[in-house]
């Protein structure tokens, strides 16, 4: 069996977070999240209190954000214990925003000299992105940090926290940050929502984004906090839009490279390695894999794989709001946004 040291060199990149784990023979569902929730199970209880918009969840304002009541415990562990490395790599979005897809192009991106991307054996055909990519709240949540310190340098990582639960992160390390235009998050949000309560009225999903409280929300504070940082720091963090990955997924995955200190080289452009970063990671290619047709997202979470990869588009919206829902949202976040730079018009 290979060991962590092994299995990867800094200048290959990350090392499949799968893979990581079965080299050290770690049992990740044997943790102690029950001392940790126990821990701050006070100060829980206490936090202003909604349901998510599926009603299986319950969400808690903890310091302006709405997280689920198990988030807590780990945004409270990632503010008090995260060190990142300097060389440590973070993707981080709202839910529903490109999460999968970018964590796939950053790890394709990041491994690729020690996994070409045309590679029949690339991690990204017979394993999910997220089995790629470690999720940080997962892992403080349940205390299982000592796993993410095993991993060799460059760790890729990812988390769905806003900026200020984990302050260590900008600026000490870098950080790519991917928003979507809001009305398309909530369409998404309602279908993924939707495999947990079948028949979820996408009124109650969109009523929740508008009010704020939805995960890691409200929304625009979220987008807010990783835009104000990538405009004072844009060595630190990198600030992408959805709608443009689609455009133009070569020309982001070349400034993704840039910014990650990580630029294709001459021979690499002549030998097509960033259209096969692409293929490798368009939704298309990754839909039709096993890896994310079968098994869950996590065993706190039952929603099948297959949730992850439902449209991919841009503008799906129209099909599901009256022109009445969307100048609503549009006039919040337009509010919200005035005077940032920052606009999704």
């Amino acid at each position: 069996m290979p060991t962590l040291a092994s299995m990867a060199m800094p200048e290959e990149g990350p090392v499949p977070f799968a893979d990581a784990l079965v080299a050290v023979g770690t049992n990740p569902v044997s943790s102690p999240q029950e001392v940790l929730e126990e821990e701050h199970a006070d100060l829980v209880s206490t936090l202003p209190s909604a349901l998510e918009a599926n009603g299986v969840k319950k969400l808690r304002l903890y310091q302006g954000f709405w997280l689920r009541d198990i988030h807590v415990p780990a945004a409270i562990a990632l503010q008090r214990r995260f060190e990142p490395r300097p060389d440590d790599v973070i993707v981080a979005s709202l839910p529903k925003c490109g999460t999968t897809w970018l964590n796939a192009l950053t790890f394709a991106t990041m491994a690729r000299r020690a996994y070409p991307p045309a590679g029949a054996d690339h991690p990204l055909r017979r394993l999910n992105p997220h089995q790629c990519v470690p999720f940080l709240e997962g892992l403080f949540q349940g205390g299982r940090e000592a796993e993410l310190e095993a991993l060799p340098s460059r760790r890729l990582m990812n988390t769905h926290m806003p900026l200020p639960m984990v302050p260590s992160a900008v600026p000490g390390c870098r950080v790519v940050y991917v928003c979507r235009d809001p009305k398309d998050m909530a369409v998404s949000a309602w279908h993924f929502l939707r495999r947990l309560q079948t028949d979820l009225a996408f009124s109650v999903v969109f009523e929740s984004v508008c009010d704020g409280a939805v995960a890691f929300g409200p929304v625009w504070d979220h987008v807010l906090g990783y835009w104000r940082a990538s405009r004072a720091m844009p060595d630190k963090v990198l600030f992408l839009r959805y709608e443009e990955l689609l455009r133009d997924p070569a020309e982001n995955v070349r400034k993704l490279a840039r910014f990650l200190g990580m630029p294709f080289s001459a021979a690499e452009d002549a030998a097509g390695t960033v259209d096969s970063i692409v293929q490798l990671c368009s939704f298309g290619h990754l839909k039709g894999l096993d890896a994310n047709k079968t098994g869950h997202l996590d065993p706190l979470l039952p929603v099948p794989r297959d949730a992850l990869f439902r449209n991919g588009a841009s503008g799906d919206w129209v099909n599901h709001m009256t022109p009445e829902m969307a100048s609503r949202l549009d006039k919040i976040v337009a509010d919200k946004m005035r005077g940032t730079g920052l606009t999704f018009q």
